[in-house]
């Protein structure tokens, strides 16, 4: 029983999930990203659209930022701003279980790392640590991009109708009966409840209306192939870890009485460049294992996917910027705990 719950959760969390990024990849696209364009010289604008895209939740801001660092539009004080901003994949996850304090730890990061990002530049021209030449070598080829507009009409689209369509559409609407029906989500109809269906309700009309091409390369390759098998299961995976931790084992009080210790061992586990191992500490947050200083110190350092195109043309800059905000999420993590 306690692990078909899980499941439920899991199924929830991933749907969830799920629905943002496909909206959000359908933005990028209808947008042919105009928001990457119209770049600017100064420095205090390279920090608040790095940190924006980075705050972005899920791995294509983070990724822009990079390609904007490869193409000597940002410094390498923004690209290490915006690291710190995002949470990868876990955002959504964060949102999806603990909205209020969501916003609030985005707010916290945003503004570290706008004060991070330009401390970093500062330090590093007076100190000639970083060339920004040496690292801005490597070509990252730009996204496809489809217009999100039909090629043929509605109606053909749906007389010529393909699998993709057909399972995205099947699938989105029995998550929307199943929401009205109340089998997935919040039992009473709050705001929790309503924000779940309307997500289903665009994702449904998104996977109805968009190009063959955007369902096929966008939403089943990159969000369902590439994430989503993922996302579940590191979530799954870290709700049973946390169940054994706080239901089986009781270890709340000796995690209570270690703060200090989870907090660098949170820290130096978001030094790997992957989505999921920060979802531990979310879920430990969000039952009250752990105090607001872990999720903080972990959030800083770890960036889920967003660092890999970096670490796959320059280990070296990977480094640096990874050990910038290992210092960071340490330093901050450890005194907002003594502190609060």
């Amino acid at each position: 029983m306690v692990f078909l719950n899980i499941l439920e959760e899991s199924l929830l969390i991933t749907g969830f999930v799920g629905l943002m990024m496909l909206i959000i990849e359908y933005v990028n696209v209808r947008t042919r990203g105009a928001w990457q364009k119209g770049l600017y010289k100064h420095k205090w604008i390279q920090y608040i659209i790095a940190v924006l895209l980075g705050a972005t939740p899920g791995c294509f801001g983070a990724f822009a930022v990079v390609a904007m660092f490869s193409h000597r539009t940002v410094t390498f004080g923004a690209l290490v701003a915006a690291m710190i901003a995002t949470s990868g994949d876990e955002a959504f996850v964060m949102f999806a279980m603990f909205p209020g304090k969501a916003f609030f730890l985005t707010a916290v990061l945003i503004v570290i790392a706008l004060a991070a990002g330009w401390l970093t530049d500062l330090l590093c021209t007076r100190k000639n640590i970083f060339k920004l030449n040496k690292f801005c070598q490597f070509e990252l080829h730009d996204p496809e991009y489809c217009d999100g507009i039909p090629e043929e009409s509605f109606v053909k689209q749906w007389v010529r109708l393909n699998i993709f369509r057909a399972f995205s559409c099947a699938v989105l609407l029995i998550f929307i009966v199943s929401v009205l029906a109340g089998i997935i989500g919040p039992d009473e109809w709050n705001w929790q409840r309503i924000a779940v269906l309307i997500f289903g309700i665009i994702g449904f009309f998104i996977a109805a209306y968009a190009p063959d091409h955007f369902l096929r390369v966008h939403l089943w390759r990159h969000v369902i192939r590439r994430h989503i098998p993922s996302i579940f299961l590191w979530t799954f995976g870290a709700l049973v870890v946390s169940y054994f931790i706080v239901d089986q084992l009781h270890l709340e009080e000796s995690i209570q009485a270690n703060t200090s210790i989870v907090i660098v061992f949170a820290s130096l586990l978001g030094i790997i460049p992957e989505s999921g191992p920060h979802l531990l500490f979310v879920t430990l947050y969000a039952k009250g294992t752990v105090p607001f200083a872990v999720l903080l110190a972990s959030s800083i350092v770890q960036d889920g996917h967003g660092m890999l195109p970096l670490l796959a043309h320059s280990r070296k800059g990977f480094v640096l910027v990874k050990a910038v905000n290992l210092v960071l999420g340490l330093a901050i993590g450890l005194i907002v705990y003594f502190i609060l």
